[in-house]
């Protein structure tokens, strides 16, 4: 099967269970914003040389595989798409990031009261592009939230404690290595 099937020509695209809806659809949007951020995560985690970023990188981009598919699923078909076995954005998701940055954050190093110019080295950077992508998603999801009875809140816990991540590994690669800064 081909990955050009041209049912998208049209300017629609397909959910979870077929549903069809245009690619403007503040669904889509908010999905496709997370898929950009999981990209960015991609970049930050392969430039990475610290063992423990990449590793949060990497849970952080497979909790976010559950994150669009929450997200790519219409309300009515939350139930069978549980029932398929896929998983919902859970407060454990959000806890276990909160005290990744409650670690990093317990360090005396770790007091910033200034802005941060993003560039200082190609791994801040990435992380720093990261952060910024998700907090695109987070106004996009916020967006769909509004309009979604009964949404999923975990769903902007989660990127919004991803953000903090992204910030913090940032700012501790800088700490690290005092030549990126």
């Amino acid at each position: 099967m081909s990955i050009a099937t041209k049912t998208g020509d049209r300017g629609e695209t397909s959910l979870m269970y077929g549903r069809r809806v245009g690619k403007s659809d503040h669904r889509v949007d908010a999905y496709g914003c997370v898929d950009e951020l999981n990209s960015a995560l991609g970049l930050a985690r392969a430039v990475a040389t610290n063992d423990f970023v990449r590793d949060q990188i990497l849970t952080a981009q497979k909790e976010l595989i559950t994150v669009m598919g929450e997200l790519a699923t219409m309300p009515v078909d939350l139930e069978r798409y549980r029932k398929d076995g896929f998983t919902l954005t859970t407060s454990a998701m959000v806890d276990r990031v909160t005290s990744i940055i409650d670690k990093i954050e317990s360090s005396d190093k770790m007091k910033f009261k200034d802005w941060v110019l993003p560039g200082s080295s190609l791994e801040t950077a990435a992380l720093d592009l990261a952060r910024a992508t998700c907090r695109r998603a987070e106004r996009r999801v916020t967006s769909l939230a509004a309009e979604v009875e009964g949404f999923n809140a975990e769903i902007l816990r989660y990127l919004n404690r991803l953000s903090d991540l992204c910030w913090l590994l940032a700012r501790q690669i800088e700490l690290k290595d005092p030549r990126s800064k």
